[in-house]
């Protein structure tokens, strides 16, 4: 059932190269994806305005509105804050994946890439996405409220908007409350060990993840030469 849903998805894809469009394009219409493409940033948010998709392939190297501009757009809109953004770049620095996590992306893909490896982890994160659907229960910690059946949480009444990856995190941490994660095993439950990220980018989500919880960002603590825990 849950590959039926996924295999029904939308997908956005953004590029300003034909030729990688037409290749991504392709292959995840081959896998049964719904995929529409766009070749700036101006074009695909005039579209994403009234049709949000189900995840977003962007490019950061875009004519105008650049990649990450876009991405700060779709984050700030509560209407596409939770869709999930796998980010494509010619540039390999960490610096640069860095910034474009820092933004509120949940993956990316440095150029050139594998399309099987794309393919595979456009379906890891859609699987990810989709459990919210599952209808689990809710967890409370204080004024902390973590609802993945509507993939929301909210401070008080105060509704908290998170990425996907920040939301999962943030799930982790509180259904295993008390105890301490590496950075290592918390990539493990996003991803698995196939896939090769740096734990730097468990530090860049945690760090936005405080700043959205306010008061309650507190709690989560660092635990030097371990990693990270909920009190």
């Amino acid at each position: 059932m849950h590959n039926l849903c996924i295999m029904r998805s939308l997908i956005a894809i953004v590029d300003d190269e034909p030729d990688i469009l037409e290749l991504v394009s392709h292959n995840l219409k081959k896998e049964g994806f719904e995929v529409k493409g766009f070749e700036d940033g101006e074009s695909f948010l005039f579209f994403v305005r009234k049709n949000p998709p189900d995840l977003i392939i962007l490019d950061l190297m875009l004519p105008g509105i650049d990649g990450l501009e876009v991405c700060r757009r779709l984050k700030a809109d509560e209407n596409t804050s939770s869709v999930p953004i796998i980010m494509l770049t010619a540039k390999g620095e960490e610096v640069d994946r860095v910034v474009g996590l820092e933004m509120g992306a949940d993956d990316y893909l440095v150029k050139p890439f594998s399309i099987r490896e794309l393919i595979a982890r456009v379906k890891a994160v859609l699987r990810r996405y989709k459990r919210k659907e599952e209808k689990p229960p809710l967890v409370r910690i204080r004024e902390l409220t973590i609802d993945p059946a509507r993939f929301e949480v909210r401070v008080g009444n105060k509704k908290v908007a998170l990425t996907t990856t920040e939301f999962r995190i943030l799930e982790i941490l509180a259904r295993g409350r008390g105890r301490i994660f590496t950075r290592r095993q918390i990539l493990h439950q996003l991803w698995g060990y196939d896939k090769m990220v740096l734990e730097r980018t468990v530090d860049v989500h945690i760090a936005r993840l405080r700043k959205k919880l306010g008061a309650e960002g507190r709690y989560i603590r660092s635990v030097p030469g371990m990693g990270y825990k909920l009190e």
